[in-house]
């Protein structure tokens, strides 16, 4: 299986998914702990996250399938919201928390 081929297959068996530097319990970047905490304050309780530094072909490759250069990168029910600074902005607007909610359903 390629690189692109387990990232899609990861974004479609997760209704949220983050790719990150470390992982919730361990954010390894301010923009990674920014990312979940922003989840969490949107109730998210069951999301994925991908530890990109753990794998160098999925840190490249999530920027290539995305065309978006920058980790994190949050995905709801298979669609690319964005990094950080767009998840801070969609929750500053109650966009994300709405989006978040619909995916727990």
């Amino acid at each position: 299986m390629s690189v692109q081929e387990q990232i899609k297959q990861q974004i479609a068996e997760n209704n949220i998914i983050l790719y990150m530097k470390g992982n919730a319990e361990m954010p390894m970047c301010g923009f990674s702990a920014r990312a979940v905490n922003i989840l969490k304050s949107c109730g998210a309780s069951n999301f994925k996250t991908v530890n990109v530094l753990e794998n160098e072909e999925i840190r490249q490759g999530i920027k290539v399938f995305s065309n978006w250069p920058t980790i994190p990168q949050l995905y709801v029910k298979g669609e690319f919201v964005g990094g950080s600074d767009i998840m801070a902005e969609m929750f500053e607007s109650g966009e994300l928390q709405e989006l978040i909610k619909k995916a727990q359903e």
